[in-house]
């Protein structure tokens, strides 16, 4: 009998005052920080406008999760109730206090002293909230309430209240970092890094009309207005192979940031007759693993940062150089550990909008993969929220060196109009490869062509002349007894011992991914970089305590098939 309740080490190293407690921003730093993670007063009511607070939750583990405390389903007509009292500290206050949430999930209401002051829909995205009107002296009260029905109208991913196979425990409330930050009136809003030859273009949105930017043992440089072109003697390029990171400063009148850049270009072209995905310049695999971001303690959340770093690590001892990050947005920490660790990311938008078993995933599987979908999915507020969580993904990673790739729609799930929104995020994002339609469903604007090979030999027929990605394949299963989440068994082809599966995936690997490899293929994702729930797939299990495979081993045969060509 397997044990429902996994957990992982990472619960040893947790600071249970202040769980995720570092600078949840990596990509714009301020001295000025207050973390509001640790414990909030909590309940749950049938009402808005009743609240409770008759229990206590660890923040920021969702309420569903055995890290919050709570460890409870939370019904669809039940609202979340979170306050917390908070003293800034002597000296804290600027001009400015700005409140911010990395992640609610899926309805919330914020009050500063009972004043209502903002409303947010959808559960992925951080947003930021100005207070300063709101307080008065150093001491205030924080009140939440969050209700999430688990309306398909906004991105939900693999969520459902009945958990199974590929769908997952759904997760509810504040599930990412709350903190504060003050800042001078006139304060640096955003930074932008565009790729140029060489260097990069760095645009500062808000501040003071003159700033000075300083590269890490620089000098400074001065200058007026938006924009600067910043291209370091020297240069190293941004490689899985080669990290390279660049520490940046920016001052802005009283206010100052610390960032980083990396200089990378990602692009498609024609080598030897082939159309063929290129970082700087050259022909290059990327070579991954679908990564879902789940833990069983935390469910959205590990208990701590090194949860990411682990998982990332794991992956390049393994051979490979890419993650696929699976229909999930993550904190920005952990797109900060693939920049600085050298992984790449693909990664996926949510999915909004229903799901057919048999329309997206039976049909599909056996050969039927044609379909309309400017007729799929024709609500125009469900469209409408989907796009706009679109572009709010690509800003909210536009700095990222590591995200080199984007996919729209994954398996049909949600599909509509995959042409026009590849046009719209190609133009709003041109420096990334887009992935309309990964799987099946394939219409005519797609950056690549994208399958998802399961049950046959990678041996794709009728290619379109675009790069080839198989994007998603593999999903070996064998189960680790002691480290299993249920009884159930959710792969793709079974193996008894470790021994078998070892072999099986470096067959697959030499005989199938290496011949596609010097043919011209660009990037392959096995499934997947751990066990998930029912799924027993991974390379780790769902406690990461075990990794299955001989790494050494694995890694001479994946290896060959990663990186420069």
């Amino acid at each position: 009998m397997a044990n429902t309740v996994l957990k992982t080490d990472y619960i040893k190293m947790m600071d249970r005052v202040c769980p995720h407690g570092y600078y949840p921003r990596p990509s714009m730093v301020r001295d000025s920080f207050l973390s509001l993670n640790g414990e909030w007063e909590f309940g749950v009511s049938g009402s808005k406008d009743e609240p409770i607070y008759n229990e206590k939750i660890l923040v920021p583990f969702c309420p569903e999760s055995h890290l919050s405390g709570i460890e409870r389903m939370i019904k669809p007509d039940e609202y979340m109730h979170y306050r917390k009292a908070v003293v800034l500290p002597d000296g804290f206050i600027k001009e400015r206090i700005i409140l911010h949430f990395g992640a609610i999930d899926q309805e919330a209401w914020v009050y500063i002293n009972g004043k209502p002051v903002y409303e947010r829909l959808g559960g992925y995205i951080p947003f930021e909230i100005d207070i300063t009107d709101y307080i008065e002296g150093e001491e205030f009260e924080i009140s939440v309430i969050v209700r999430d029905s688990l309306d398909t109208k906004y991105p939900y991913g693999k969520q459902t209240y009945k958990r199974g196979g590929m769908w997952y425990t759904p997760v509810s409330g504040i599930w990412q970092s709350v903190w504060l930050e003050s800042v001078p009136k006139d304060y640096i809003c955003k930074l932008r890094f565009t790729q140029i030859d060489g260097g990069v273009h760095l645009e500062v949105l808000g501040g003071a009309t003159h700033k000075v930017v300083t590269l890490d043992g620089g000098v400074g440089i001065g200058f007026d207005g938006d924009g600067i072109d910043i291209i370091p003697e020297g240069a190293v390029l941004w490689t899985p192979e080669t990290p390279k990171l660049y520490g940046i400063t920016v001052t802005s009148g009283e206010d100052t940031v610390r960032s980083y850049f990396a200089i990378r270009q990602v692009d498609i072209r024609n080598i030897d007759g082939v159309e063929r995905i290129c970082l700087n310049g050259e022909p290059y695999v990327f070579n991954g693993l679908l990564d879902q971001g789940y833990y069983p303690d935390g469910i959205f959340m590990p208990a701590t940062e090194e949860g990411y770093l682990d998982d990332i690590r794991a992956t390049k001892s393994l051979g490979f150089n890419m993650l696929r990050k699976h229909i999930k947005i993550e904190p920005e920490i952990f797109y900060y550990l693939c920049d600085r660790e050298g992984i790449a990311v693909f990664q996926d938008m949510i999915n909004n909008s229903s799901y057919s078993f048999l329309r997206d995933t039976a049909l599909p599987t056996v050969g039927i993969q044609k379909l309309n979908d400017e007729k799929m999915h024709k609500d125009p507020e469900t469209r409408k929220i989907f796009e706009k969580t679109m572009y709010e993904t690509a800003d909210l990673l536009y700095n990222h060196p590591s995200v080199v790739y984007y996919t729209i729609f994954n398996e049909g799930w949600g599909q509509f109009a995959s042409d026009e929104m590849y046009e719209k995020l190609k133009k709003h994002d041109p420096s990334r490869i887009i992935d309309s339609t990964s799987g099946w469903f394939r219409r005519k604007k797609s950056d690549v062509d994208s399958r998802h090979i399961y049950f046959k030999a990678l041996k794709p027929k009728g290619l379109d002349g675009r790069p080839l990605v198989i994007s998603e394949f593999g999903g070996y299963s064998y189960r680790v007894e002691g480290h299993l989440f249920g009884d159930a068994n959710y792969g793709y082809k079974l193996f008894p011992d470790k021994e078998k599966f070892e072999d099986a995936i470096i067959m697959l690997y030499a005989n199938e991914v290496l011949p596609l490899v010097k043919a011209g293929a660009s990037a392959f994702v096995y499934t997947q970089v751990s066990d998930v729930e029912d799924e027993t797939n991974g390379f780790l299990t769902y406690d990461r305590k075990v990794l299955k495979v001989d790494p050494e081993r694995v890694s001479e045969t994946v290896g060959r098939c990663s990186g420069k060509v």
